[in-house]
């Protein structure tokens, strides 16, 4: 016994969402750094045609394998070496 609607989406437009979450945005592309659920929201509509409301987009992506992780932003033009420079060297007590 199946609980739940069937997703809108075939197994062929789940596995390329799955990819382009896996990927991550393209800045120039899609002028997002990260993914939210507003935007894959958008992204669905244009790519597969099919209107999901913003909080289902969390159940799909739930189903797809992903779960919630809300990473730190980085801004790109942060540079690595002047990061290492800054951090503490003193030993710890």
């Amino acid at each position: 016994m199946v609980l739940g609607l069937a997703c809108r989406l075939n197994g062929a437009q789940q596995a390329e969402l799955k990819a382009l979450v896996e990927a991550g945005p393209d800045r120039q592309r899609d002028g997002e750094v990260r993914w939210r659920r507003i935007d894959l929201q958008r992204v669905i509509k244009e790519r597969f045609g099919v209107v999901y409301h913003e909080r289902h987009v969390s159940t799909l992506l739930k189903r797809l394998g992903f779960s919630h992780v809300s990473a730190r932003p980085r801004h790109p033009g942060q540079d690595p070496a002047v990061m290492e420079a800054f951090k503490k060297t003193s030993p710890a007590s």
